[in-house]
């Protein structure tokens, strides 16, 4: 039965040539459009290159004062000063990553400027990310006490600066005026891994910021490395309890907000809400929305399509029900075909999602960005597909199934 049905949508996808290909480049747009945002998604929540420890850090990013009555707001990076001094103070954390933002800079090579992104970070800032090392190696936290003007760069800025030579390292970098010894260099880190994107890393004793103010607010984030999975809910607590007895140190304001979060939820917290709430409801909110919507329009599209061509075939339909077909057979057999349809549209959608990742991948829109598609994302895709097939075709398939026997033979 099944194969007679797989015929027969063959052959009405082959008699109209024009709404089969409508239909198909619905579907696999749609499916293109969904895996290649899955990809990114799979980039952000799983360890990727160099953080490859993602399942047991944790991420202390902006830093929140509050005036309760006023609903005044004062958000920034913290202080160097409040994340040795306070997160530092927990006893679970096996090593703590203090970076600043990557801040851009300029250096230049035969009078062409190139703009070198740096990052200021602590010793252990090296043993929480996993960066692979081209050649030479992190500096030590003896180099980082004595403020010494080394650095590890990025791939792309040795050749930049460089060029083609093989081993960079002893050599000197000058960026804004200032000889940096090159004694590392590192395969780039993604731009979308903020806590390690940079081109360029320096020890943070050579910060042109005063790290050593004692205020709550500066430039600097912290990655926690817990022991194991099991202490990252742990340490999450006690950064909670450590925070709730931080004064304000300001007349202003009363309320001070600062998260040790997974990577995850630092993003959701960062674009749709910080202090005492993350913001995750409204992510879901905002995701379910636009998943609804998304899927939405092309599902109603695919019904009018699928309704017209059904109607084109009523004769067919009469033909059928005249010598006995039951509404509940043509009802699955038309079901059936849309499925076989949107099947074929969801192979055409992952070939052309491949081709999306491979054309991303090597065009260096994002720098260090590498997507792709495992299986789990096409697993779900596919069942995305079969989704989007029995949606598209329940509708069209009932109203063709109520059809009058009489109406449909004169329709011929």
């Amino acid at each position: 039965m099944l194969k007679n049905y797989f015929k027969i949508a063959i052959a009405v996808l082959r008699r109209r040539k024009f709404f089969t290909f409508i239909s198909l480049f619905g579907i696999s747009f749609t499916l293109t459009i969904l895996m290649v945002l899955t990809a990114f998604m799979d980039n952000i929540i799983n360890p990727t290159y160099p953080d490859m420890k993602r399942d047991r850090s944790l991420y202390i990013g902006r830093l929140e004062l509050r005036n309760a009555k006023q609903g005044w707001i004062n958000t920034s990076s913290s202080s160097f000063y409040f994340l040795t001094h306070y997160a530092g103070s927990m006893k679970r954390p096996v090593k703590m990553a203090i970076s600043s933002g990557s801040s851009s800079s300029n250096a230049y090579v035969n009078n062409k400027k190139i703009v070198v992104g740096i990052k200021y970070t602590n010793a252990d800032f090296w043993g929480v990310a996993d960066f692979d090392f081209l050649v030479g190696k992190p500096y030590t936290k003896p180099q980082v006490d004595q403020a010494q003007r080394v650095a590890v760069i990025g791939q792309t800025t040795k050749t930049n600066y460089f060029g083609d030579e093989p081993n960079v390292v002893g050599k000197y970098i000058e960026v804004d005026n200032i000889k940096y010894r090159v004694i590392g260099v590192v395969k780039d880190a993604p731009l979308s891994s903020d806590a390690y994107y940079a081109n360029m890393y320096v020890p943070y004793t050579l910060s042109k910021s005063d790290y050593k103010s004692t205020g709550h607010q500066g430039e600097f984030g912290a990655v926690v490395l817990a022991e194991s999975t099991d202490d990252v809910v742990k340490i999450q607590q006690d950064y909670a309890q450590i925070v709730k007895r931080i004064p304000t140190n300001s007349k202003e304001m009363d309320q001070i907000f600062s998260n040790a979060d997974t990577h995850f939820r630092t993003i959701v917290r960062n674009v749709f809400g910080n202090g005492p709430e993350s913001g995750f409801g409204r992510f879901l909110l905002f995701i379910s929305g636009a998943i609804f919507l998304f899927m939405l329009l092309p599902t109603i599209n695919l019904v009018n399509i699928n309704i017209t061509r059904i109607m084109e075939r009523s004769s067919e339909i009469g033909v059928r029900k005249a010598f006995g077909a039951s509404s509940k057979t043509l009802v699955y057999q038309f079901i059936i075909e849309n499925i076989i349809l949107t099947v074929i549209g969801g192979i055409f959608g992952v070939i052309f999602s491949v081709i999306s990742l491979q054309l991303i991948n090597e065009s260096g829109l994002i720098d260090g960005l590498h997507l792709t598609l495992n299986f789990t994302i096409l697993f779900y895709g596919f069942l995305t597909c079969l989704l989007f097939g029995l949606l598209s075709g329940v509708y069209p398939a009932w109203r063709m199934s109520k059809l009058n026997v009489v109406r449909a033979l004169k329709a011929q």
